[in-house]
Formats: structure tokens, sequence, C-alpha cells
């Protein structure tokens, strides 16, 4: 008898001590979500400008699709796509922005990696832009192959993946290049217009808005080679569960949405008479899924009516009623010919 209620005992003790570690690990987690409401406002660090992704327009308003991501976040947390602090970074500086606290997320064009997803006390959220490295030429090299390079001198970004990945194409095909690094992709496009290399590597997404910064742009092609994966996506912090829940279904609500039909224009109606149970549990009519996270159940509808589903941020973004008219090609839905997927509301 002594022996079980010693057991009960140390039971008892065990599951009292983890719930008081559970409460501390919540409320630990719970940081960033209090100082954005407290603070009223998301900030957001993106690119120091990349047309289609982010970059501030003729009125130095920000546009692109990785901030309608931080509008998307700004929308489910506080009711207004527009509470947002966009701060630029460059490809060096943005990590230590997101890790110093800068920041609350990063959304800019950034390659999730094992090494950056492991060792840097990030988190990648998910992915808003399937990419691959590619190469742009002027075309009176008349080059039609990155496998007619060798020896070439080439304009890339520094501190990004882009480099490992150019040095490992280069040493694979036993080729021979000179590079030359520029701390911001702008730099990159002017020093390849000014004729600084033949060469400018960088995603294929990147090139395809820095060309539209070149003197000439019908003068250069992109040539057809993609060397890499690079699946871009919004970055948060280790150690707050919850802001990374937000963050990542907060973009899985936009795609979600596309997937279901509903966009900004009928959201509304599909939340007043929903066509099926997956519809009202996205626009919060069924379940508690926001209070789950924090958020009000109305969380997935803010999102939708105010800044719109997948579908809708890539087309006047980086698609087709937009100047890089990049076709969705991967980033098309998965039941579309595409690998763009979110897991269900349920």
């Amino acid at each position: 008898m002594g022996n079980n209620n010693k057991r009960i005992f140390s039971r008892a003790a065990l599951l009292a001590g983890t719930a008081a570690a559970l409460l501390i690990t919540q409320a630990a987690q719970a940081a960033t979500l209090d100082e954005v409401k407290s603070r009223g406002q998301v900030r957001c660090g993106v690119s120091d400008g990349l047309a289609g992704f982010s970059n501030p327009d003729a009125n130095g308003a920000w546009q692109g699709i990785d901030v309608e991501v931080c509008r998307g976040v700004a929308a489910a947390v506080l009711n207004d796509p527009k509470k947002i602090a966009f701060a630029p970074l460059t490809a060096k500086e943005r990590f230590t922005a997101l890790q110093s606290g800068e920041v609350d997320l990063l959304s800019r064009n950034t390659t999730w990696t094992a090494s950056r997803d492991n060792s840097m006390g990030l988190n990648f959220t998910g992915v808003t832009f399937y990419d691959g490295q590619g190469f742009m030429v002027r075309k009176d090299l008349g080059i039609s192959s990155a496998k007619e390079l060798d020896g070439a001198s080439v304009c890339v970004a520094a501190g990004t993946t882009t480099e490992l990945n150019l040095a490992d194409y280069f040493r694979a095909n036993n080729m021979q290049y000179q590079a030359v690094s520029f701390d911001e992709s702008s730099q990159t496009a002017a020093g390849f217009d000014s004729g600084r290399c033949d060469v400018l590597t960088s995603d294929s997404s990147q090139l395809a808005a820095l060309r539209l910064q070149l003197q000439n742009p019908d003068s250069v092609v992109i040539l057809p080679e993609r060397i890499s994966k690079e699946p871009l996506g919004p970055v948060v912090r280790q150690g707050d569960d919850q802001w990374f829940d937000i963050v990542k279904w907060s973009l899985y609500a936009m795609v979600d949405a596309e997937e279901l039909g509903i966009t900004s224009a009928n959201v509304d109606q599909m939340r007043d008479n929903p066509p099926n149970p997956d519809v009202a549990r996205l626009l919060g009519k069924d379940g508690n899924f926001g209070e789950q996270i924090g958020l009000s159940n109305d969380w997935a509808y803010q999102i939708i009516k105010k800044v719109g589903n997948y579908g809708e941020v890539y087309a006047k973004t980086v698609g087709a009623d937009s100047p890089l008219k990049i076709e969705r090609g991967l980033n098309a839905l998965w039941n579309n010919g595409g690998i763009m997927y979110a897991p269900p509301v349920r």
C-alpha cells in the first residue's frame, strides 16, 4: 500500500511539474503576439527593393507578394492589413534583424534550407513561392545554355544561397567563373547593366524582376536551366510556437481559400451561406480554430476579405496582372498542375 501511495504521489508531482512547465512555456510563447497587440503594429522585414516581391511604388507604398503575406498576418492579428511597419533589409542584414527582435517576421524572398532552419534559431513557416536559380545574359552574346558560361564573370548578391549554388554548379560542370559580388539585388542589376559582368545570376523570379530595371530589358534573355530548388517563404524566431502557428496559418488560409473558391469579392456570401463544411470552418462559422492560436475565429475571413486568396495575390504581384507576368508553374495549386498545397482547416 505504501509503495502504491508513493507511486501515486510521484505521478501527481510529475503531472503538477509538467503543468507548471507548460504554463511557463505558454507564457513565453505568447510574447510576440502580446507585443504586436500592445504595439498595434506588425514589424515585417522585406527586401530592399525587388519588383513583384517587396518594393515601394511611386507613392512609397510597399507592394509585392511578400508584402501581401505580411498584410495577411496583420489582418489576422489586428484586423487591419495596414497596421504594419516595413523594414527594408539587405540579404546580409535580414537574419540578424529577425534574431535580434528588430522585426516580428521576415517575408523577404528567402530560401528555406536545412542550415537556416536548424542552426540559426529560426523557423520557416511555409512556402510563398517555389523558385529556382537561373542565369540572365545579353542576347548579343549568342548564348543559349548555362553550359556555355565557362570563364564568364558573374554578378551575384552576397550573403545568399545563390553564391553557394553558383560555385557548386560551375564546379560540377568543370567550368571557371569570376564572381562580382554586391550587397543588394538592385546593385547586381546595375553592375550587369553597366557591363561589370557577363552574367547575372539569381532566383528566376528575381531575374524577371531585375530585368525590368535594365535600360533595355529586351536586350537580355534568361537561360532555360534552373540549377537549384529555392522554396521561398516567411521566417520567424524559434521559441514562440504560437507566433509560428499564426504566421504559418495566415499563409495557409490564403492557399486554402483559393482551393475552396473563396475570394475577396465573394467571401461575405461564402461566410453567410457556406456551401460546405470546409468553407464554414475556414471562415469561422464552425469550430474554434482562431481561438486555438490566440486569435478571433474570423481570422481567415479578415485575411481573405482585406488581402485576398493566394491566387488573387499572385496574379496582381508577380502573375498575369503584373508587369512580371510569371506563369504559375509549380506555384499553381496541387489540383491544377502545381505543387502549392496547404493543410486543411479541420
